[in-house]
Parts: C-alpha cells; structure tokens; sequence
C-alpha cells in the first residue's frame, strides 16, 4: 500500500470511531438533531474515503457521486455549526442559572445567619443582661450593711466580676448583632467598630469615608461590614502590622472599600487553598454582584479593593472604578515619591 493509501485507510478508522462517540452522544444532550447531523456527516466522509480508496486502487467511481457527498457534508456540518451555536447559547443559560441559584442560596444563607445572631444577640441583652443587672443591684445593697473587711473584699471581688461579665455581654451582643450599624448606618457601625478594636490593640487603624447619615440595603450594609470585619481582624491576627489604612466611599452608583495593612503579606492563591477566611470574603461579596481585587506578596503588606453597587449596575461600573482606584494608588505613590526625593 502506498502512503496515501495507508492515510485514508486511517482516516476511516477514525471517523468510524468519531461516528460511534456521536452514537453515545446522541441522548446526552438536549439537542439531538446536533449528532444525528454530525452522524450523518461522519458517515459520508468515511463513504467517501472508500470511494477514493475503491478509486485509487483502479476503480470507477461517477464524479457526480462525490458531488452529492460533498453537498450532503456540506449541509450537515453547516446545520451541525447551527445547533452548535445553540447549544453553546443553551450551556450559557444553564450556566447562567446556576450561579444565580448559588447567590440566592448564598444570600439565603447570610440572611439566616444574620437573623440568628440577632435572634442571640437579643436573647443575651434582654435575657442574661437584666439578671446580671439584677445582681449587682443586690451587691450594691449588701454594700450598704455592716461587714466584715474579708466581706467588704469578697464583695468588691464579685462586683468586678459582674461587670466584667456585662461589659463582655454587651461586646458579645454587639459583635452578633452590631446596633450601630442596625440603627446610624454603615459608616458609623464601621467606625465604631474601628474605634472598639483602637482602644484594645496598638495597631494605628485610620479610617476615611465620604458618607454621613447615608442608608443602604440592610443586606449589602451588613455584609460589607462583616467583610470589613474579617479584614481587619485576619489582619490583626495574621499580618504583625502596625498600620492599616481603611476607606469607604460611594461613587458612581457603588459602595466601594479600599483596604491596606504593611504586613508580612501573603501569596493569595495558597491562602485561599488553605484557608477559609479569603473565601468567605469573595463569596460574601459575590452574593452582592460585587467585585473584589486582592493583592499582596510576602514581606509586601496586601490591599484589598471592592466594590459593591447599589443600584444593579456593577458590570458596567466595576472597570471604571477599579481604573481609577489604581490611578488614584499610582499618583498617590508619585506623590511619595517627589517627597522622599
């Protein structure tokens, strides 16, 4: 056999099992007519390969017959690139749906949760709390009788401890269920959180925001500040910084947060392998449309970049904004630049 001979009689080996892989296509997918019609084209390929073998080999073949081959190929593989199409768009909508089935179910989800810490959160302040306002009630007028100075001790002692305990029952509460945020807003909850965490730990936390009295959608106020939250405090426990920068601001329809530490910094993609912290914060963010950038590298610090909107149009604001968030970084450090210079 020559060497064309031997390709051809490959090449029929090969549409005979691409024609057996449509076979079992066939009912895989919702659009049949796609591999009944690539069957088709299959098998005339592979009859007209016998033809040229049979021709080849001293045998005559009309020519009219490779003419009709050619047109039915033809017709079958341009109506096979039509259901393509529609398959590929049918892919897109399924596709589509799931991730909006995901964000509902990862909405559903937050909002659970945040029901139940408020559920907590006001069976500690109007449960445990009046009961331990009660008793220091009572250790207040056992204060007033004549004791012995071990008694006065014993009683101071337990008086301290009951306020402890109610100061860690109002943070406790407040961390399930920041009021706050609930009553004045994001940018008050925020900062009051900023100020909480200031007066505990020696990091310098600075924190910026255009907004006043300004509401959003409960959702989204809750879960930015849950992400600012989770920032701050991987941050505090992780990075051994000593300065974060925190800024919140709304511009062209969108909340957007731009956060920075000078820590030791992280490689992201191993963190997020590792770790359930970043994931959180992406599929919290997700759940709003929102977009999130995270950078860093060790020894580098990181910087975290979102933004949510508040009106539905993320997708078409989204470049924009993060375009001028790097913008606003790059002059920011020109400027540091000129100054050190």
């Amino acid at each position: 056999m020559t060497v064309v001979e031997i390709l051809i009689v490959l090449s029929i080996v090969l549409l005979v099992v691409a024609t057996v892989t449509a076979l079992l296509l066939v009912n895989r997918t919702k659009f049949m007519a796609l591999w009944i019609c690539c069957i088709i084209s299959l098998v005339l390929l592979g009859a007209e390969r016998v033809l040229q073998l049979y021709q080849i080999d001293g045998g005559n073949v009309p020519p009219l017959a490779f003419a009709w081959v050619g047109i039915v190929v033809s017709v079958s593989f341009s109506i096979c690139v039509v259901c393509a199409r529609l398959l590929v768009n049918h892919v897109d909508r399924v596709t589509h749906q799931r991730r909006e089935l995901e964000k509902r179910l990862m909405t559903a989800v937050l909002r659970t949760e945040e029901r139940q810490r408020d559920v907590f959160s006001r069976e500690l302040h109007d449960g445990i709390g009046p009961l331990l306002s009660s008793a220091k009630m009572s250790l207040s007028a056992l204060g007033r009788a004549e004791l012995t100075e071990k008694e006065r001790m014993t009683l101071r002692n337990t008086s301290q401890v009951i306020d402890e305990a109610i100061r860690s029952l109002r943070e406790i509460s407040n961390n399930l269920s920041p009021h706050v945020l609930n009553n004045f807003g994001l940018a008050r909850g925020i900062k009051n959180f900023v100020d909480r965490l200031s007066a505990m730990h020696e990091v310098k936390i600075e924190f910026s925001t255009d907004l006043r009295d300004e509401r959003f959608d409960s959702n989204i106020e809750v879960i930015l500040y849950r992400v600012v939250c989770e920032l701050i405090n991987n941050s505090l426990k992780h990075s051994h910084c000593t300065t974060i920068n925190l800024s919140l601001r709304h511009a062209n329809g969108c909340l957007i947060v731009e956060y920075g530490d000078n820590g030791c910094g992280f490689t992201p993609q191993s963190v997020e392998q590792c770790g359930m912290g970043l994931s959180n914060i992406r599929s919290r963010v997700s759940s709003l449309g929102g977009k999130i950038i995270i950078n860093s590298r060790p020894n580098a610090g990181m910087t975290a970049r979102i933004a949510v909107a508040t009106d539905g149009s993320i997708e078409h604001v989204a470049a924009d904004i993060y375009e001028q968030i790097s913008n606003n970084k790059r002059e920011r450090r020109g400027r540091n630049g000129r100054r050190k210079g």
